[in-house]
C-alpha cells in the first residue's frame, strides 16, 4: 500500500508542475520555471519509490490516466479551458481503464 502512496504523491507533484507550465511563459519566467522543475524532480523521485513494488507499465498507466483527469480539471478551473462532450467521454474511459487496472489486474502490485 505504501507504494501506492508514493505513486499518488508522484501524480500530485507532476500535476502541480504541469499546471504551472502556462505560468512559465515558455520557461521565460524564472520563479514558476524553477518550481516546475522542482515539482517534476520530486515527482520522478516519488515514482522511483513506487516502482519498487508496482510494475513500471502499471504505475505509468495509472500516473498518466489520473494525471490526464487532474490536468483537465486544472485547465478548467485555473485557465477556464472548456471540455467538449467527446473529451469528457474520453476522460471517463480513461478513469474506467485506471479502475480496471487497479481492481482486476494481477500485475498491479497489490
Amino acid at each position: 500500500m505504501k507504494f501506492y502512496i508514493y505513486l499518488f504523491i508522484a501524480i500530485c507533484l507532476e500535476t502541480a508542475g504541469t499546471s504551472l507550465l502556462p505560468m512559465t511563459k515558455e520557461f521565460t519566467k524564472w520563479k514558476p520555471t524553477i518550481l516546475f522543475f522542482a515539482l517534476f524532480f520530486a515527482a520522478l523521485y516519488s515514482l522511483t519509490k513506487a516502482i519498487r513494488a508496482i510494475p513500471i507499465g502499471i504505475a505509468y498507466a495509472i500516473w498518466s490516466g489520473i494525471g490526464i483527469v487532474l490536468i483537465s480539471l486544472s485547465g478548467y478551473f485555473l485557465y477556464k479551458q472548456k471540455l467538449d462532450i467527446p473529451a469528457i467521454i474520453g476522460i471517463v474511459f480513461i478513469i474506467i481503464g485506471v479502475l480496471i487496472i487497479n481492481i482486476f489486474s494481477k500485475t498491479a502490485g497489490h
